[in-house]
C-alpha cells in the first residue's frame, strides 16, 4: 500500500508543478496584460483534484490518521483555483488580479500542505 500511496503523492506533485509552472511561465505576460490560463494549468489542477481524492481514500484504507480540516481547506482552495482556470481557459487574456489570485492560491495550497502539521 505504501508504494501505491507514494505513486499518487508523486502524481499529486506533478499536478502542482504543472499548475504552478503554467502560472510562472506567464508572469512576464501578466505584467504586459496578455497572460492566459494554459491547458497545463487546467490539467495540473484536475490532476491534483483526482490524485488528492485517491490519496485520501488510500490513506483511510490504510488506517492512517487524517487531518480532515486541512484536507477540506486544501480542497476548497483547489476548487476555487480550478473554477477560475476552467471558466477563463478560453479567454484571450486573463485579468491581472484574477491571474495573480490563481498564483497566490496555488502557493497558499503548497504552504498549507507543507507547513500545516
Amino acid at each position: 500500500m505504501d508504494v501505491l500511496i507514494n505513486v499518487f503523492v508523486a502524481l499529486h506533485i506533478i499536478g502542482i508543478a504543472a499548475l504552478l509552472g503554467g502560472f510562472l511561465t506567464q508572469m512576464k505576460a501578466m505584467s504586459a496584460g496578455t497572460a492566459r490560463f494554459t491547458p497545463a494549468m487546467l490539467h495540473g489542477a484536475l490532476t491534483m483534484l483526482i490524485t488528492g481524492m485517491v490519496l485520501v481514500g488510500l490513506n483511510q484504507a490504510d488506517d492512517q490518521p487524517l487531518n480532515n480540516i486541512k484536507i477540506g481547506v486544501k480542497l476548497a482552495v483547489l476548487v476555487v483555483v480550478l473554477g477560475i482556470v476552467y471558466v477563463k481557459r478560453d479567454d484571450e487574456a486573463a485579468e491581472k488580479p484574477l491571474f495573480g489570485a490563481v498564483g497566490g492560491l496555488t502557493v497558499a495550497n503548497i504552504l498549507i500542505a507543507t507547513l500545516w502539521t
